[in-house]
């Protein structure tokens, strides 16, 4: 922990100034993408590094198997700055990139994916308000966050309505200067630990309106009456995660809680995938970088006829698959990291990285579970935990047939503009 203080310290002087983290370092070409982090950035990683190895890894076996909300970690990482850094400046915060944001994701979810959606989730939920709110929400609802450790969550998806989000029921209804909200959302992550949520909800009364203008985004208080979270999901992983229903029984929200504007939530909703895909991607590239340490530690410790069994072709063939699949998805999430960092429309290569580093993380979990043989199967090993935990990044924040369908999209309206 002395080591987390020192590193915390060192870092004190510079975040406290705001220091813009995505510069580029002075050797750095002016254009063009950049491999080398910067000194900060490097600093940053680090501590998020060091963070996993000392607070995360002795407690993820005991996180996973009670299914308690780690508070005790989250409020730590609250304390060293590894949470709310792209909160803006004018709201406390220190305004840092995704790219950062990334790069501290796929450290924390080396550790554990589920302590790691427990601190890194409420950036989800953040998000919207971060790309669409006044100054006086941001001020209100993000600098709250900076003042204590608080979660935020994002409210999209219900039992009937998943990755069509045009198929969301949940209603709004204006009654003077407030809006009444009735409905049921599902698969909340930070449902029951959330101080606010952003809320998605159809407003427009008309069945054939198109989904850009019939729904509209508004922030919601967790204690506001008729707000009510449903008990706690038992599931196969990432089981650190809070998941819960929430239901909206005529919960009053008032008209300063609405984002833009009415009819404008389905583009907020939608915009912020172009921020957390990446970090969703980091998570699954962490979790894959985990599972080739682990199987290459015990490759090289298991021995079958004489040898390790690294040194069988079959094996260490496995492991040079699984390491193409790690670099190669961290280069893609820094692709879409940093074109979004940069101020360009990162839609296509946002949903190239969470679509690939998931199924570039179920493979690697999967081939670790294989090396280990039988003991990869027992929960005395780490490696049928990364398994379960793999399999939600293919699910999550878009499936990976939703990921396909967009890139197609995209593919082609670029092909039709040429």
């Amino acid at each position: 922990m002395s080591a987390l203080s020192r590193v915390s310290r060192l870092l004190s002087k510079p975040l406290s100034a705001a220091r813009n983290l995505s510069s580029k370092a002075e050797d750095a070409p002016q254009s063009g993408f950049w491999f080398e982090y910067n000194d900060d950035q490097k600093a940053l990683q680090d501590l998020a590094k060091k963070f996993a190895r000392e607070e995360i890894i002795p407690k993820a076996a005991e996180y996973d198997k009670t299914g308690a909300f780690p508070w005790d970690i989250v409020k730590k990482a609250w304390g060293l700055g590894l949470m709310n850094g792209h909160v803006p400046a004018h709201c406390g915060g220190i305004d840092l990139g995704v790219m950062e944001d990334c790069m501290i994701v796929e450290e924390l979810s080396y550790g554990c994916t589920g302590i790691a959606g427990a601190i890194c989730s409420t950036g989800l939920g953040q998000t919207p308000v971060i790309i669409a709110g006044s100054k006086e929400q941001q001020k209100k609802y993000l600098g709250r966050l900076i003042e204590e450790p608080l979660l935020a969550a994002y409210c999209v998806t219900e039992p009937g309505a998943g990755s069509d989000v045009n198929g969301v029921k949940t209603r709004a209804e204006k009654k003077g200067d407030e809006w009444i909200l009735n409905g049921q959302k599902m698969w909340i992550t930070n449902g029951g630990v959330a101080n606010w949520y952003f809320v998605l909800a159809r407003t427009s009364s008309d069945p054939k309106a198109p989904a850009s203008k019939a729904f509209t985004g508004f922030i919601v208080e967790r204690d506001t009456p008729g707000l009510i979270p449903g008990r706690k999901e038992l599931n196969m992983g990432q089981r650190a995660s809070d998941t819960r229903g929430i239901t909206f029984e005529d919960v009053r929200v008032p008209k300063e809680n609405v984002l833009i504007g009415e009819g404008s939530g389905f583009k907020i909703a939608m915009g912020a995938f172009d921020k957390t895909r990446p970090p969703v991607a980091s998570g699954a590239t962490g979790l894959a970088q985990r599972a080739l340490d682990e199987a290459t530690k015990y490759a090289l410790e298991r021995k079958t006829f004489g040898v390790p069994i690294a040194a069988h072709q079959a094996v260490a063939f496995m492991l040079a698959d699984m390491a193409i699949g790690v670099e190669t998805a961290r280069m893609s999430w820094q692709r879409a990291a940093w074109e979004v960092d940069q101020g360009r429309r990162n839609t296509l290569n946002a949903s190239i990285s969470k679509c690939y580093a998931a199924d570039v993380a179920n493979k690697a979990a999967t081939d670790a579970v294989q090396i280990f043989g039988g003991n990869g199967f027992n929960s005395e090993y780490p490696v049928e935990k990364l398994m379960r935990d793999a399999k939600i990044y293919q699910i999550y924040e878009g499936t990976a047939q939703i990921q396909r369908l967009i890139i197609s999209r995209e593919l082609i309206e670029r092909a039709k503009r040429q």
